[in-house]
């Protein structure tokens, strides 16, 4: 169905959910019981959800003694392999206390690109959403090259909406919103709503990110951009809203998504 306004959102059948590096790692790692109980109770009253999980490399950091992320693409990939791990695990012990079962599901965004790996991704996806498990999804940082450099999950979250049909993609971070310009410049304004095929004129988006993690503004407004041209409504909205956000409230910023005769496949 087309999901057309945050009032609708109960009643989507298929929501993706990502978050970010540094809302669930580090100091942050508390986080994710929240984060896990919001996401509970959507799949509790019978939605669909997907979870897009950045935090491989952060949260492996501490296990290889860093003080700083790695530039070194062999050190990122050892620090994924720990921490995708960890990740996972601090994951299922939060839905355990739900009797949610977690199915981690690592993927790059060349995986999606390429038409047979595509296929396998929507049929393992399909029969785990069937099953009643919640699939977390996250870049196979052991392996991605480019991606792991300049990329960050959001738009991997946006070719994962479109590959699963998704009603709803919701983008949390530490920024709970889209703003006319950076939001800790003076004048920014948060933006509630973006109709379908804004093109934000005016808008200074930057494209900076937390260190920890890798997006910024400029990726989820992108990733955004992706997922409503398929018909899939996006918010952005910050991790501490999340149970927020899943009901409904007025948080974040809202795009429109694609009228439904003229939502187009982002992925071919």
């Amino acid at each position: 169905m087309t999901v057309a306004s945050r009032e609708q959102i109960g009643e989507a059948r298929r929501i993706v959910v990502k978050v970010g590096s540094s809302s669930i790692s580090g100091a942050n790692a508390g986080q994710i019981a929240p984060l896990v109980a919001a996401l509970a109770e959507a799949h509790g009253r019978g939605v669909e959800v997907l979870l897009v999980s950045s935090g491989a490399i952060a949260t492996g950091m501490p296990y290889l003694k860093l003080d700083s992320r790695p530039t070194d693409l062999a050190t990122q990939q050892a620090a994924a392999a720990v921490g995708q791990n960890v990740l996972i695990y601090r994951y299922q012990d939060s839905l355990d206390a739900f009797g949610i079962v977690a199915g981690q599901v690592l993927l790059t965004a060349g995986d999606l690109e390429n038409p047979t790996h595509r296929k396998n991704a929507e049929r393992a996806i399909e029969k785990l959403l069937e099953l009643r498990i919640l699939p977390i999804v996250n870049e196979n940082d052991t392996v991605a090259t480019h991606e792991i450099r300049f990329g960050d999950n959001d738009r991997l979250a946006a070719l994962v909406s479109v590959l699963v049909k998704a009603d709803l993609l919701v983008l949390l971070s530490d920024v709970d919103a889209l703003y006319t310009r950076p939001p800790l410049e003076p004048g920014a304004v948060r933006i509630d709503h973006v109709p379908f095929g804004d093109d934000l004129a005016g808008v200074v988006i930057g494209s900076v990110g937390t260190g920890i993690g890798t997006g910024g503004a400029t990726t989820k407004v992108a990733a955004a951009r992706l997922a409503a041209d398929a018909g899939a409504a996006v918010l952005l909205a910050s991790t501490a809203q999340v149970a927020q956000a899943l009901t409904g409230a007025t948080v974040g910023t809202w795009f429109d998504p694609a009228p439904s005769a003229d939502a187009v496949p982002a992925v071919r």
